[in-house]
């Protein structure tokens, strides 16, 4: 460990082998530190907190914050982040309430751009990345490979699914089904983000489903209902073609149309 003579080190947190802790930064109470990972200057990590191994923190982020929740009554819950995740300068993440999951969880390998805000019982995936400035509010689930562009709104108990991408200064209160481009204040979707799967190695075949799926559930004139049914007998039922169903049919708060 090289832990900086200026840095604040509560007595029962822990720091694994290889860990560095810059200047005038602070690891509160009851928090973890994983092997190799790296705490730039100025950091506050305030107390119940699970950090893995190999990440890197940059100046000023705070992490491990209590929720900004009426309802939060001091309740110990955590934040848990994986391992080589990327958290830029003055990025905020909150611990959770008591609800639903009880965890402000990230996953691993995930980058989280400058003053971006992350509240309490929000759940990351893994290889997500959240561009400059852009807000997360409480409960929201962001899927694997997911993009969100700088200076976005995501309103609470959203969805974002997985392989999708959001447009900068995007506003967001509505699930994003997997595999699309949205964009717009509200969002919208507009088609697939086809770009991002040749990238991620998907096949033609599973590409050429997926547009078919899409163009029928939201290109005809169809129920949505009705919609899924036609997806269902006439797409190959390849598993990310279940998989952008599923997402859309277990929707609590609507799609984004």
């Amino acid at each position: 460990m090289i832990v900086h003579p200026t840095a604040i080190i509560a007595p029962d947190a822990t720091l694994a082998e290889g860990v560095t802790v810059g200047p005038y930064s602070i690891v509160g109470p009851d928090c973890h530190i994983g092997k190799n990972t790296q705490i730039g200057p100025h950091v506050i990590i305030e107390s119940q907190t699970d950090i893995g191994e190999a990440c890197l923190i940059s100046q000023f982020a705070s992490i491990g914050g209590p929720p900004q929740d009426l309802k939060y009554r001091g309740e110990l819950t955590r934040v848990v982040i994986g391992n080589r995740n990327i958290i830029k300068e003055y990025v905020t993440i909150n611990r959770s309430t008591t609800a639903d999951i009880g965890v402000t969880a990230l996953g691993d390998d995930n980058l989280i751009m400058a003053y971006c805000h992350v509240a309490h019982n929000c759940k990351l995936g893994n290889h997500v990345i959240i561009a400059n400035a852009s807000n997360l509010a409480g409960h929201i689930h962001v899927e694997d490979y997911a993009i969100i562009g700088g200076m976005t709104g995501i309103h609470q108990f959203t969805r974002i699914g997985a392989h999708c991408i959001i447009g900068g200064a995007s506003a967001v209160t509505k699930d994003v089904p997997p595999f699309v481009t949205a964009s717009g204040n509200f969002a919208k979707l507009y088609g697939l983000n086809l770009i991002g799967l040749k990238r991620r190695g998907f096949s033609e075949e599973t590409i050429q489903a997926l547009k078919l799926a899409y163009r029928i559930i939201f290109r005809s004139s169809l129920l949505l209902a009705v919609a899924i049914q036609r997806v269902e007998a006439e797409v190959e039922a390849l598993p990310e073609v279940r998989q952008f169903l599923e997402f859309i049919q277990t929707s609590e708060r609507g799609i984004c149309r």
